[in-house]
């Protein structure tokens, strides 16, 4: 098991609306509005699972090819890595 994925609580604010999650990142106001695989993947960001972890969990709640999952998550991950959000 590699190193779990932390969020960095300290860069943003959050709320839920709905079936969104909005992420505001407390250095320049950028909003990131979150839902679908992307809110799945924020909410399983708990700092317990590594990258494999998160996968797994997805593969149980989505019918997606275990290709497009871990693709879709190394994105995704990338992308919160890069503004800030999560540390790898």
């Amino acid at each position: 098991m590699t190193r779990p994925i932390t969020r960095i609580e300290d860069n943003y604010v959050e709320t839920e609306i709905d079936e969104e999650t909005v992420l505001m990142r407390l250095s320049d106001g950028d909003f990131f509005s979150l839902d679908g695989t992307g809110r799945a993947i924020w909410q399983a960001i708990d700092g317990t699972r590594d990258r494999d972890g998160i996968v797994a969990l997805l593969a149980e709640r989505f019918e997606a090819p275990l290709a497009t999952l871990v693709a879709d998550v190394d994105r995704f991950l990338a992308d919160l890595a890069g503004a800030g959000l999560v540390s790898p």
